[in-house]
């Protein structure tokens, strides 16, 4: 059965070309290569912090003008890409409250929740933590931002990026509304991205890729479609995503398309619902797909490619280690 509880998680509203599935899987699981720069370095080694300013005036991704007398000490995360984005920054002390679905990094676990299940979330408990600044995403609703504004409570609504440049910027908006410095960060994630982009570059041939979100029915699987993260990274890795031309960023592709595109790899993004390289072998029909055959078969943290923060870096280096081990060995 299609997961529900995670539905909104994955309903990053239009990802990248308006990244967010009209009924689509929420997030999933995704391995963290042990070999690649430690994100947890990027979330445990605090940036410096800048000087305190005396007021902040920034225009949301709403269009609307939102002011702080000082940098935000009191934060209340809406998403979990949020949450990972305060902690990157150095800003984990400063979060009082955050969405139940934000499981990283691991002291996230502490903060009291405000709900999130199926897009409920409490205004009372969010009241109750008294911040001075609401951080909101594109999983949220503008009415659910307009309630809290009318609760008397300062929401900022941080638009998704389009690109992995662009998801840059959004840790500098959201430095600059907690008083923190990222310049340092900024540039080891630039750096880290460079160094993939020139081990592509020069590839002549990219191999078919069938990325799966969710296989609750294996005969037509949830993957990611144009306009999402996972195209989008897959992409940038030196692969082919066979789903790149469906009409939905997030389409349900029939098990005879996938064996006509015949993937030569195929990567679990719902490794964390138990589904294994073993049991794709044993799935009825699918014996004759390249990747099959060849058991080229992986599953992956899919929390590094659908949360629109930091991670995004490490899911690039995953997928282009995946797709392409000989350039990184």
């Amino acid at each position: 059965m299609f997961r529900k509880t995670l539905i909104l998680t994955l309903l990053i509203t239009l990802f990248i070309a308006g990244c967010g599935p009209a009924s689509a899987p929420t997030e999933m699981p995704d391995t963290v290569s042990t070999e690649s720069p430690a994100t947890e370095a990027v979330m445990t080694e605090a940036p410096t912090e800048a000087p305190a300013s005396e007021a902040i005036t920034l225009t949301d991704g709403l269009g609307r003008e939102v002011n702080l007398a000082a940098p935000a000490q009191r934060v209340v995360s809406l998403a979990p890409s949020n949450t990972e984005i305060l902690f990157a920054i150095g800003a984990g002390d400063q979060v009082v409250g955050r969405d139940e679905f934000s499981d990283y990094p691991a002291e996230a676990a502490s903060i009291d929740t405000v709900g999130g299940s199926m897009g409920e979330y409490s205004p009372e408990a969010i009241v109750a933590l008294e911040p001075d600044l609401v951080l909101a995403a594109e999983i949220n609703t503008p009415e659910l931002v307009s309630q809290l504004e009318g609760l008397g409570l300062t929401v900022y609504y941080l638009s998704n990026p389009k690109t992995i440049e662009e998801m840059y910027t959004n840790l500098e908006i959201v430095a600059q509304l907690t008083g923190h410095d990222v310049t340092d960060l900024v540039d080891s994630l630039k750096s880290r991205v460079a160094a993939v982009d020139e081990k592509i570059a020069p590839i002549s041939s990219r191999p078919a890729v069938f990325y799966e979100i969710d296989a609750s029915d294996p005969a037509k699987p949830w993957s990611y479609g144009p306009g999402t993260f996972g195209d989008l990274l897959i992409t940038r890795a030196g692969g082919f995503n066979i789903s790149s031309e469906a009409t939905d960023p997030y389409p349900q592709i029939s098990l005879e398309q996938i064996i006509v595109a015949n993937p030569s790899i195929i990567i679990l993004g719902d490794s964390m619902w138990g589904v294994t390289s073993e049991s794709v072998l044993t799935r009825e029909g699918w014996g004759t797909i390249a990747a099959v055959e060849s058991n080229q078969i992986f599953p992956i943290d899919d929390n590094l490619i659908s949360r629109p923060g930091p991670r995004l870096v490490d899911g690039l280096e995953e997928l282009a280690k995946i797709l392409h081990p000989g350039l990184f060995e």
